[in-house]
């Protein structure tokens, strides 16, 4: 079982129940995320549980200070799991409207650059070690080209094929990697999505999810399991038939005000 670990977007969703969770099992954990104030009160309940935590307010674009700070955390305790997990989410603000090209870079660079950010730094020591384990967030959208979220369904969709090809890379060498793709996570970022939503859960739920799957190393760790299967089965119909599936399913984003906002 890891016992020191990193999670991205801690201050939030996901990885704020990742972080909590982690934390009974009296971890030592580095906890990044962009909402200093909401980071520190998460990182004292993570104390309260009985984890040693060290938080940092780092934005995940910020390749020099990512690299920087989770080596400095990894020399003094050698990191056993990353998880990246920050993100954000944007898209058509009201039916077929475009999306802008501020929002499509900073989608791309925190949802994908971010991920390797996060990742690069501790990945040539793992390898020296020949042990650890990295877990990164895509999500269900990665399955199925989204018209009302490209530049979102496109990072996500990279992030998950760099997952699978580094797990491909990294297994002869002792690291595990997974890709977790969730549904609709009862989430902060999950509510700026307008439409419908199968299948909610709460954040909890989700992270007890992921952590299983982590123990299995499932390549890829993708729920509910029935919404999962069927958002596959949809990325690989035919594009008309695909289209007109999708149709009933159509949504809107609430605006993305700032690229530095913590989802």
């Amino acid at each position: 079982m890891p016992r020191t670990i990193v999670i991205t977007g801690a201050s939030s969703g996901i990885g704020e129940a990742l972080a909590l969770s982690y934390a009974r099992d009296r971890n030592c954990l580095g906890l990044l995320g962009r909402d200093t104030p909401r980071l520190d009160r998460i990182a004292e309940r993570c104390r309260s549980a009985g984890a040693l935590v060290s938080p940092a307010a780092i934005d995940v674009r910020a390749h020099r200070d990512m690299e920087a700070w989770l080596q400095r955390f990894d020399d003094k305790t050698p990191v056993d799991l990353v998880i990246a997990n920050a993100g954000v989410m944007a898209g058509s603000a009201a039916p077929n409207e475009l999306e802008s090209a501020e929002t499509a870079r900073a989608l791309v660079e925190i949802n994908l650059l971010g991920v390797m950010n996060t990742i690069q730094p501790i990945l040539p020591r793992m390898v020296a070690r020949r042990r650890g384990q990295i877990a990164i967030v895509s999500s269900i959208a990665a399955f199925l080209p989204l018209a009302d979220a490209p530049s979102y369904g496109a990072s996500k969709a990279a992030v998950l094929s760099y997952g699978l090809a580094l797990r491909s890379l990294l297994q002869p060498q002792g690291i595990g990697v997974s890709v977790i793709c969730p549904g609709y996570v009862d989430t902060p970022m999950m509510r700026q999505e307008q439409g419908s939503k199968p299948s909610v859960m709460p954040p909890e739920q989700a992270a007890a999810i992921i952590r299983r799957g982590l123990v299995r190393d499932r390549a890829v760790i993708a729920f509910p399991p029935l919404f999962a299967l069927v958002t596959r089965i949809g990325g690989l119909l035919p594009d008309r038939l695909r289209r007109w599936t999708n149709a009933p399913f159509r949504f809107t984003v609430k605006a993305y005000s700032r690229p530095d906002q913590e989802p």
